[in-house]
């Protein structure tokens, strides 16, 4: 699957946050955003329904 770039602002408190969580968890920064990504469509889907794309 090929990667898409993304840019998202954030408050520095919030980014020096995210980093201690993602040390914490033993991950980068990236790879702690995307497992929060994956859990908030996973709750949505629990919830929703599978999201269907339109390719």
């Amino acid at each position: 699957m090929p990667l898409k770039i993304s840019s998202i602002r954030m408050e520095s408190e919030l980014l020096e946050k995210l980093h201690a969580v993602a040390e914490y968890e033993g991950r980068s920064a990236n790879g702690q955003i995307m497992v929060l990504v994956r859990k908030c469509i996973e709750e949505f889907e629990s919830e929703h329904g599978e999201i269907k794309l339109g390719k």
